[in-house]
């Protein structure tokens, strides 16, 4: 398929899915509520075990009937399900509600849903207010379950006192600016833009080294034995001949303005400064390796990292080298760094087998404190345990002991099954270090207003319910830049975090946020 066609097959496709959210958004006409005195509705959440083991719920949902202003109270098990929902809006037109509250948990995951129900449903959506009696109540009282059953009536009564001096409050529409920013060009950057240039959207990618790939161009060979470079020079080739990708190396970002869905960005290129409008944001700045300067590694040659060893496995192997010795965690779970980066296992049984690949005879030892080659990854375990790799677990506390022999060394760890103490005559160390978050993941995080957390990679808003979203809405991320993964992991996150992002792009118009601060 050419350009052209795919092109206009792009335009096609988004002209339906814009149909078809115009659809979905036609609601009914607002019913006007000027003349009426408020009546409330409060519907009380179980929420399961969550809020029911805690706080009495039937009490709550009692007590909200005595409250001046509230003309219909009920209790459900779970509000949020679909089937509360539409018993809220028919209580809404059944009971002639002007007002909403719903005792549940949070409002930050929450308020938009039923927000949305009260618009469906014919009444301002801004006419709704929520109590959180699942983390003001219940989980922080989880131990006096009679003051949270007090508490969780008192802020019922305050959430019906407040929904009652509410007033309407109506939106404003603003046009969407359909371009997309990228920020980073490895694996998971060119995958996402890829995947919105191929909808029609105009994309804008900068990455700020002098070259695409990211820490894929590093990654020699996967598990499964495919080769990752052949993945990385067709993603290139693609982002290069897109019409739709303007592509911006040895560049970063000096300076943003504006407001979701109408950015415009300040871009630091090679030849000065560039700027650039777009509606939404892809942070895919990626990580780093990770440096270290235990166990003698940069002292003694016989000492490297996962990745420097996949370098020798790819080209021309470990030489003589029969005693291979192999430290997990190096650096990391620690006081300093206290997170797993979940690839080190994975590199240590690849290049473990690899090793035996090359070499069946070889002796490979594995000293680890835990072991994560987690989902299908784990047959890979079995099956290096299987060519004879020998896995030594050690603890924190009583770390493996790394000497130098002239040209060789003697690795000394405590062997906790046997209780005995191992030496292990070594021809060649190799650490796993990990990764760490990208340089200059700070300012951007700075730049974009975005959070970090405590490891310093970015925050996504929540991790079941907007797991690629950040919590400011038009700003997404994937890849490493969220946290330490794989590479179909990445790719995966890269497109959804594209999808989500055509949900923003494909639409008319943004309506505005209509409560403000006064």
């Amino acid at each position: 398929m050419d350009a052209s066609a795919a092109a206009a097959n792009a335009s096609n496709f988004l002209s339906a899915v814009r149909g078809s959210m115009s659809k979905i958004k036609e609601y009914p006409e607002e019913r006007d509520i000027s003349q009426e005195d408020p009546r409330v509705g409060v519907f009380v959440c179980n929420c399961g075990i969550n809020i029911g083991s805690v706080v009495r719920v039937p009490e709550v949902a009692e007590y909200a009937k005595t409250i001046p202003g509230v003309v219909y109270t009920e209790e459900f098990l779970f509000s949020c399900s679909q089937d509360s929902i539409e018993k809220i809006k028919a209580s809404i037109n059944e009971h002639k509600l002007n007002r909403v509250v719903v005792a549940s948990c949070t409002p930050r995951t929450h308020a938009p849903l039923f927000m949305s129900s009260l618009k469906e449903a014919g009444i301002n959506q801004y006419l709704f207010e929520q109590a959180n009696i699942r983390e003001h109540s219940s989980w922080v009282h989880r131990d006096n379950p009679d003051a949270a059953t007090e508490k969780a009536k008192d802020l019922v009564k305050m959430a019906v006192a407040k929904v009652k001096l509410l007033k309407p409050v109506y939106t404003s529409f603003m046009d969407i600016n359909r371009q997309a920013l990228v920020i980073g060009g490895g694996i998971a950057g060119m995958t996402n833009a890829l995947n919105l240039a191929g909808q029609g959207f105009k994309v804008y990618l900068v990455e700020r080294t002098g070259k695409l790939g990211g820490q894929a161009l590093d990654v020699k060979y996967t598990m499964k034995g495919n080769n990752p470079s052949e993945l990385v020079d067709k993603l290139i080739a693609d982002v290069n001949s897109n019409p739709n990708i303007e592509l911006y190396l040895e560049s970063t970002i000096k300076d943003v303005a504006g407001y979701l869905g109408n950015y415009k960005t300040t871009l630091a290129v090679p030849s000065g400064d560039k700027k650039i409008e777009h509606g939404v944001v892809i942070v895919a700045t990626g990580a780093e390796p990770a440096e270290t300067k235990e166990f003698l590694y940069g002292r003694h040659g016989a000492v490297l990292t996962q990745r420097e060893l996949e370098q020798k496995l790819a080209g021309p192997g470990v030489g003589n080298a029969n005693n291979i010795v192999m430290i997990q965690c190096v650096g990391s779970r620690n006081e300093e760094r206290p997170y797993c980066s979940r690839i080190c296992c994975y590199n240590a049984v690849k290049n473990a087998l690899k090793i035996k690949e090359q070499n069946p005879g070889a002796n490979v030892f594995i000293l680890y404190r835990d072991i994560r080659t987690y989902g299908f990854y784990e047959t890979y375990y079995a099956e290096a345990r299987k060519q004879g790799v020998v896995f030594v677990r050690y603890t924190l506390e009583d770390q493996p002991v790394v000497e130098a022999k002239g040209d060789k060394l003697k690795v000394t760890v405590k062997d906790p099954i046997l209780n005995k103490t191992l030496e292990l005559d070594t021809d060649l160390l190799v650490l796993s270090t990990g990764i760490i978050p990208a340089q200059g993941t700070d300012a951007l995080s700075q730049t974009f207003k975005v959070s970090l957390n405590a490891d310093g990679y970015f925050l996504e808003a929540h991790m079941k319910l907007r797991p690629v979203d950040f919590a400011a809405d038009g700003l997404y991320l994937c890849g490493l830049a969220h946290s330490p993964k794989l590479i179909e992991e990445s790719i995966a996150q890269a497109n959804a975090a594209a999808v989500r992002a055509v949900t923003m792009l494909s639409k008319d118009k943004l309506e505005s946020l209509g409560n403000v601060a006064w």
